[in-house]
């Protein structure tokens, strides 16, 4: 039976190409593809593959963010971030979401894209070769004391509400989205500004931005 795969990038090019890669190994198909953190959800859910190519920074809704919804609602799919940064803390945020893998996407060929998936559908763990292991170890365990970083500052829920806030969504569409209150919304906003003793949604963008939990 082959590995089914799903590819979430918001780069086309990028999508046709991990396509390609993949559909030259045995036991290997591509079975969908989202251009969003909201739409891999979505496909997860529909899908169930067994596999989820990860890119970080998306829009709508960020790699790290529905890598936390996938673990959460299904876990037995594997996650395997792709991204462009090494950033520890980036690297960090989305193996404690979940994911069993991380790999660079310059670095990235054939070869090794074909063992981080054969290695996280037998429940291992696959890192790039240039992501050192025990700096990485270290580094989730004394993540959550780090007072500087939105992943222990801020909820899940917030993270999201962030994130659309500085997409330019106004309330009424972030609740839409997120199938929840106006009043719920903008709770969720004033705890934001209050925990990150922020006043503006433009300082509120450039924060998402520079914590890379949007794109620029």
């Amino acid at each position: 039976m082959k590995l089914r795969i799903l590819l979430a990038d918001d780069h086309k090019i990028v999508r046709e190409g991990l396509r390609t890669l993949i559909e030259k190994q045995p036991g290997t198909e591509v079975v969908g593809e989202a251009d969003s953190g909201r739409m891999a959800l979505k496909l997860t859910r529909e899908l169930k593959p067994d596999v989820v190519i990860m890119d970080i920074t998306m829009p709508d809704l960020n790699g790290i963010e529905a890598t936390r919804q996938i673990h959460s609602e299904i876990p037995g799919v594997k996650v395997i971030a792709l991204s462009m940064h090494s950033d520890k803390r980036l690297v960090a945020g989305i193996l404690m979401a979940g994911a069993s893998g991380y790999l660079l996407k310059e670095d990235c060929d054939s070869g090794e894209l074909a063992r981080a998936i054969q290695a996280v559908a037998t429940n291992q763990t696959y890192l790039s070769p240039k992501i050192g292991e025990v700096m990485i170890k270290d580094y989730v365990r004394h993540l959550s004391t780090n007072a500087s970083s939105p992943f222990s500052i801020l909820t899940p829920r917030e993270r999201e509400v962030l994130q659309l806030l500085a997409e330019g969504k106004n309330t009424k569409e972030i609740a839409s989205s997120l199938h929840v209150s106006v009043k719920t919304v903008e709770t969720h906003r004033n705890k934001i500004m209050e925990k990150l003793d922020i006043r503006s949604i433009a300082e509120l963008t450039k924060y998402a931005i520079r914590e890379r939990l949007t794109p620029l």
